[in-house]
């Protein structure tokens, strides 16, 4: 993302120099859903998922406009409290993910669903320890599951999307406990919404805004601002 030191001028120029909407390219077709998932609960209530594809700008423009989503936050797992800065998790040196604490109502949405979105819209999970143009561990493709009803069905769909080969690599995401999550700084916070002319935005971000509401018009809510 631009605020990071320019370390990437080179593969970030060429991703400028495309038209909006054509950096984000994801696997084709209809995108399988989970053989293993938890259903639907019987009653609202709250859930809490943490994903990490890449710049958590992107990650969240697209999840908070899901339906089932409760609320979204943008921050850093996979380190500690200490290093858990905009400035020190850019070092690439304190273990963090850039990462989204996703809240969701499991009436509405299943812990699958999300999942599949993950990994058809949010990022390309066959990068290792980068998305597009940005690089580095706290680019990496991780799951952070809260319990291990969440590590058995990320685990099960990742072995379901690989025996299938629905990517052309393998799927290299992260499935790993979550220790602890630290909100971004608020000026991270809605960061796609509050800055649509952004050029990042518009190359790396709002094509998957796109893709959201086409591959899954069913699930796709016009997010306004905070819930």
């Amino acid at each position: 993302m631009l605020l990071k030191p320019l370390r990437n001028l080179l593969p970030f120029a060429m991703m400028l120099a495309l038209p909006a909407g054509v950096a984000h390219a994801g696997p084709r077709g209809t995108f399988p859903t989970p053989t293993l998932d938890t259903p639907l609960a019987a009653a609202s209530g709250k859930q809490t998922a943490v994903f990490a594809g890449g710049c958590f700008w992107g990650v969240q423009s697209v999840f908070e406009r899901v339906k089932g989503v409760v609320a979204t936050t943008a921050g850093y797992a996979g380190g500690t409290a200490a290093t858990a800065t905009y400035d020190q998790v850019s070092s690439e040196s304190t273990g963090h993910a850039e990462s989204v604490k996703v809240v969701f109502d499991p009436s509405r949405i299943t812990y699958g669903q999300l999942l599949r979105v993950f990994f058809s819209v949010v990022h390309d999970p066959t990068e290792l320890n980068r998305q597009g143009p940005d690089v580095g561990t706290s680019y990496r493709s991780a799951i952070f599951y809260g319990n291990e009803e969440q590590k058995r069905v990320a685990s099960a769909y990742i072995a379901q999307l690989d025996a299938l080969k629905i990517f052309p690599k393998r799927i290299v995401t992260d499935v790993t406990p979550l220790k602890a999550f630290y909100a971004a700084e608020a000026y991270h916070q809605d960061y796609a919404l509050k800055n649509p002319d952004n050029r990042y935005i518009q190359v790396c971000d709002r094509p998957k805004i796109a893709a959201l509401k086409e591959q899954y018009p069913d699930l796709f809510v016009d997010y306004k601002g905070s819930r």
